[in-house]
């Protein structure tokens, strides 16, 4: 046991134990999607068999053509309007919070520590309890019942500013800061050019989490644009879920299919949320 006393985890060789238990992990995590998966290949006697089936069956593409073609479902364009909510929210998250992260971390004024109390302090408070008004806000700018209601609210988020702040406190010395300030560069220059560059492994973990987040929202989504004609992935499958018999096939072949954008976005990223966790660990 001394053997491994001030030594670096990267430097350590895992054990059998040590796989025998990320596989078990593994086997775990994955089994929900792959049962998800079995069911949406399978026919309505295989889905009620018992035992039931453990392997795929041959009938996903007919599931799937019947979760698109049904006609109270807009399923195809609720991926659209998922993806169209989900990038937009990503986007501006990661433009604003780093710029308000930059701004908390970098720059000097009069009630900087203050106004990061009340940041952190808005975690504390379940987003239920602003429900009603902020339907009424949305109601005032008469955005009720539209993709910008769902978008304007997650423009922001008070743990990306709170993760922008930390990574940007370690990760940009403050002699950097004030050399380029020396050579005449702007605020929103040295933001631009230096901040930006030195934090892309937070941005690509603050990127991730809140697409994932915001494709998966249901709550607000649902009080918004349910009984619309363009509902998100999520609204689209508790209308596929909906009535008093469940096809159960057709619900997880779609919950499926709403699901693959979001595994191919962690296998792309995957590296960079563990490379920016590591980073933000090695440097705090």
């Amino acid at each position: 046991m001394s053997t491994y006393v001030n030594r670096a985890p990267q430097d350590t060789r895992g054990t059998w134990t040590t796989y025998l238990g990320l596989t078990l992990v593994l086997l775990f995590s994955a089994f929900p999607v792959y049962w998800m998966f079995v069911i949406s290949t399978s026919t309505d006697d295989a889905v009620a068999a018992s035992p039931p089936a453990l392997l795929p069956g041959a009938q996903f593409l007919v599931n799937a053509q019947e979760v698109f073609t049904l006609n109270e479902v807009y399923f195809a364009a609720s991926l659209i309007n998922s993806v169209l909510v989900s990038g937009i929210i990503t986007a501006a998250t990661l433009f604003f919070c780093s710029l308000a992260g930059f701004a908390f971390a970098k720059l000097r004024f009069k009630g900087r520590n203050a106004l990061m109390v009340v940041v952190i302090l808005t975690l504390t408070v379940p987003n239920q309890l602003g429900i009603v008004a902020l339907y009424i806000v949305m109601g005032k700018l008469g955005w009720n019942n539209t993709l910008l209601a769902v978008i304007a609210p997650g423009l922001v988020s008070a743990f990306g500013v709170f993760y922008m702040r930390q990574f940007i406190a370690h990760a940009v010395p403050d002699e950097l800061v004030e050399s380029a300030r020396i050579d005449g560069a702007l605020t929103l220059r040295v933001y631009w050019n230096i901040v930006l560059p030195a934090i892309r492994p937070a941005l690509a973990v603050l990127g991730l989490l809140t697409f994932v987040m915001a494709w998966n929202d249901f709550q607000w989504p649902l009080i918004q644009l349910n009984g619309t004609d363009y509902p998100t992935s999520m609204v689209a499958l508790s209308d596929l879920a909906s009535g008093n018999y469940v096809i159960y096939r057709r619900v997880l072949a779609g919950a499926f299919i709403a699901t693959v954008p979001l595994i191919v976005l962690l296998l792309i990223g995957g590296r960079q949320i563990v490379r920016g966790i590591m980073e933000g660990a090695v440097k705090s």
